[in-house]
Formats: structure tokens, C-alpha cells, sequence
């Protein structure tokens, strides 16, 4: 345990992939917060692309931001805050091409946009390094250098020269590897898009990961010099675009093991020995469904201590919490039958200029909303992007520019709240946008408002 400079005591809770707590010991953890004699436990995780240290500069920022707005505040005591720190990874940092503003989106919905997600300048070596550290198990280790050192072979003046049936091989050889990495499907049967998964096990990789270098961008540039075998090229900036898509998808899933199988437990033991405390779950990005999922392990609604949850630029899907009666689909959402262990509001901030998850999202499943079936009401859209779907009761707010904690958020009601006039720096991150520009007060008073509103 450490202490904010103002005194609060700050818990740094470490998770393997698997959901188990490092550090510290359970045993010390819930005898410090006992100890402690706090009221309201503010429980923030970080979410993809996230090295340890930059968890820890991210909480150590928004933690005295958040206990200054909630200091005084009606509903709120003695506050605490816990950092959660989970093994994610993302994808190595490229000079994306951004979309034009929304303003003039609006202005000129039908002009071309020709956006690049940047992956073709990335080595196989580049992507391998960066993936790799997402992973303990040795054979996945091995699965991902293999795959990088087939693409930087493949794009080297030798692979280049290769026949058109060993260029097929190699493109093989790299789905196949890709295949063995993908996360198991969930088996509850409740609804949550997986629709970028229609990538990592297609059966033809050839041609879809060249349709991936479209969706992506990264196809060559076609020149009067190119010949049939341009083809390779293609196929191969896919390849990279495909593991965009993998980890991605192995940090979604990940997520929702750490907060299912490690947090909630955790909380319930909380819960079990200091039943006075309440929890607040804040989630930003991957970790957004990291918290959402901590709801479902929680326990029973009497035994969870979890009194608000608010969710930053949620990069899951916005149907999570979806009732079936209010579904396209008529399934229900994977975390619709877990709502009731908040005891409180649920929030969910979203912003036209989060690129991450309101463009690149939604792209990672292209190949599923090829089958215009299964297209409806935006089936693959992020929660950043606008926030709970087919939930009730509802509200949609905005966030002012000035921030401010007067929401009037009522216990059991799912607000969507724009966050476009906060959230909106987009000049950092060319891929993501304004994804992670969540480092601000009115953020804090956010996060101050829905832990006030408890039942």
C-alpha cells in the first residue's frame, strides 16, 4: 500500500493473463483496506498498450484529480483507490491517416475518404517484438516470432522471387500460426460481437487478408510497373493488419478474464470482510470491459460491493448489456443478467473523436458484415462510439466543457454520456484519436458523480 500526498491509501492490484493476483497477497489486501477504515474504494483499470509504468503515471494522475472532486460530496467518505494492472498489449505504433473531422464528415458524407491505419511500414520483427510481450506461454512466443520472421522473409528480395505456390504456402503457413494464437470462443451463448474473428479463422487467407489491406489501407500502391505477382504484396500488409486484428481481439478477451476471474472474486471477498465498502469501478479502453466483466464474478447481487461503474472510451461492444426484448438480435447482451450487482448508476462516456474504437473498431470485423444478414442497427459498434445499446431505463447527457459533478445519476439507469466537448484531443495519436484523452477534470468529476449516486 502507498499514499496519495493528501493521504489516501492507493492499492497497486497486479493480474496475470489468467485473472490470478500477483501482488499483493489477497490476505494483506483485505486486511489494509479493513484497516484502512475506508468508505468508498475507487477501483480504476488501464486499458491496451499499457507497460506498468504508464498504468501508474495514468492513476497517479487521475486519482488526486478524482478525490478533489469528490471531496465533500454527499454519499462519499473516506476514500481509497486501487490501480489494476493486467499484461495488455496492442500493436506497435504507426502514422495512421486520420478521418476528416466530424464537421466535415457531416458536410460531405459522400467524399472518398482514404484512410491508412499505417501498418504497411511496420517489419515482421517490429510486430513480433511488440506482440510478444503480451505473452508468457512459450509456444505462443514461438507462434509469433515464427510469424514475424515468414512476413520479413516473404517481403525480402528472395521471398519476393519466390513461385506463386510458395508465396501461397508462406501466406498459409502465417494463418495457420495466426489461427493457433486466436482466443476460444465464449460458450454461454449470450451476445457479443466477435465479428473480427471471421479474419483470423478464414479458410482463404489469401484473398481476405488482401481485403484486409483495403479495410486497412495498406495495400501497394497500384503503379503501371506492377504485374501478377503484386499480388503477394498485397497479401502480405494483410498478414499485418491480421495481427492488428489478433491482438486485439486476444486483449479483448483478456480482459474479460482478469476482471471475471480475478477482480470479482477479489471483491467479493472485500465485500465478504468489509461489507461497509463500496467499490467504484472506472475502466478506460480494454479495460472498460475489464470492469464491466468484474460484474459478472462477482457474485450475487448480495454479495457484490460494487456501487458505480463507469466505463472511458469502452472498446467492447455497445450490446453487452443489451436486454433481448430490446435487441435486434433478441439475444441477450453477456453482461445483461450482471447489471443488478451495481448498486448504483452506469455510465458510459462516448465521443465522435475517438478514432480507435469509432473507426478502426468496427473495421477489425469487415469480413462478418460482408454477410449483410447479419448487418443490423450497427451490430459491430464499440461502446466508445455512443455508449450502452438497448438497455433500460436510459438517459442520454452531455458532459459540459467546464465539467461539474450535477448529473442527477439515479441507482439502475444506464446513461450515455457525450463526451465529445472533454474528449476530443486528437493531435497525439494518429491512429486512436482522442481515444485515451481522458486525463481531465470534468473526466474526474465524472467518475465523483456516479460514485455519489449509490442506492
Amino acid at each position: 500500500m502507498r499514499q496519495l500526498q493528501t493521504g489516501e491509501p492507493v492499492w497497486d492490484l497486479q493480474f496475470d493473463e489468467n485473472g490470478k493476483l500477483t501482488s499483493p497477497a489477497q490476505g494483506d489486501f483485505l486486511g489494509e483496506t479493513a484497516a484502512a477504515g475506508i468508505t468508498d474504494l475507487f477501483a480504476f483499470s488501464h486499458g491496451w498498450d499499457t507497460a506498468p509504468g504508464s498504468a501508474l503515471a495514468l492513476y497517479n494522475q487521475m486519482f488526486p484529480m478524482i478525490r478533489t472532486a469528490a471531496n465533500g460530496l454527499a454519499g462519499i467518505g473516506k476514500i481509497g483507490f486501487a490501480g489494476i494492472y493486467w499484461p495488455s498489449m496492442w500493436f506497435p505504433p504507426t502514422q495512421a491517416t486520420p478521418p476528416p473531422p466530424p464537421s466535415s464528415q457531416q458536410a460531405d458524407s459522400a467524399a472518398p475518404v482514404a484512410l491508412s491505419a499505417g501498418t504497411a511500414a511496420l517489419s515482421g520483427a517490429d510486430i513480433a517484438s511488440a506482440l510478444l510481450q503480451g505473452y508468457s506461454d512459450p509456444a505462443q512466443q514461438d507462434a509469433i516470432t515464427q510469424i514475424g520472421k515468414l512476413i520479413d522473409e516473404g517481403q525480402a528480395p528472395a521471398g519476393e522471387a519466390e513461385s506463386d505456390d510458395l508465396k501461397q504456402q508462406r501466406v498459409q503457413q502465417i494463418s495457420q500460426l495466426i489461427q493457433s494464437l486466436v482466443p476460444p470462443p465464449d460458450p454461454s451463448g449470450t451476445f457479443e460481437d466477435s465479428g473480427e474473428t471471421a479474419l483470423l479463422l478464414t479458410d482463404n487467407p489469401v484473398t481476405d487478408y488482401q481485403a484486409a489491406a483495403d479495410v486497412f489501407g495498406s495495400a501497394p500502391q497500384a503503379s503501371a510497373q506492377q504485374d501478377i505477382g503484386d499480388w503477394f504484396g498485397k497479401a502480405i500488409n494483410g498478414a499485418k493488419d491480421a495481427l492488428r486484428v489478433l491482438s486485439y481481439t486476444t486483449m479483448k478477451a483478456r480482459a474479460g478474464t482478469v476482471g471475471q476471474n480475478g477482480l470479482g472474486p477479489l471483491l467479493a471477498a472485500l465485500h465478504a470482510q468489509s461489507p461497509g465498502i463500496r467499490v467504484h469501478l472506472i475502466g478506460h479502453s480494454f479495460g472498460a470491459r475489464l470492469v464491466s466483466f468484474t460484474v459478472a464474478g462477482v457474485g450475487t447481487p448480495a454479495n457484490s460491493p460494487i456501487a458505480s461503474l463507469l466505463l472511458l472510451q469502452g472498446a467492447f461492444s455497445h450490446w453487452s448489456f443489451a436486454h433481448p426484448q430490446d435487441n435486434p438480435f433478441g439475444i441477450p447482451g453477456a453482461l445483461n443478467a450482471y447489471a443488478d450487482r451495481v448498486h448504483g448508476p452506469l455510465v458510459a462516456t462516448h465521443t465522435v473523436y475517438d478514432w480507435a474504437v469509432g473507426v478502426w473498431y468496427p473495421k477489425a470485423s469487415f469480413l462478418a458484415q460482408q454477410d449483410e444478414s447479419a448487418v443490423v442497427a450497427d451490430r459491430w459498434g464499440g461502446m466508445g462510439s455512443d455508449g450502452f445499446q438497448a438497455v433500460n431505463p436510459a438517459q442520454d447527457q452531455t458532459m459540459p466543457a467546464q465539467g461539474g459533478t450535477n448529473y442527477g445519476f439515479v441507482p439502475g439507469t444506464f446513461y450515455r454520456i457525450d463526451a465529445a466537448s472533454v474528449i476530443n484531443n486528437t493531435t497525439n495519436e494518429p491512429f486512436s484519436g482522442a481515444h485515451s484523452d481522458i486525463k481531465k477534470p470534468p473526466v474526474a468529476q465524472l467518475a465523483a458523480a456516479a460514485a455519489a449516486a449509490h442506492a
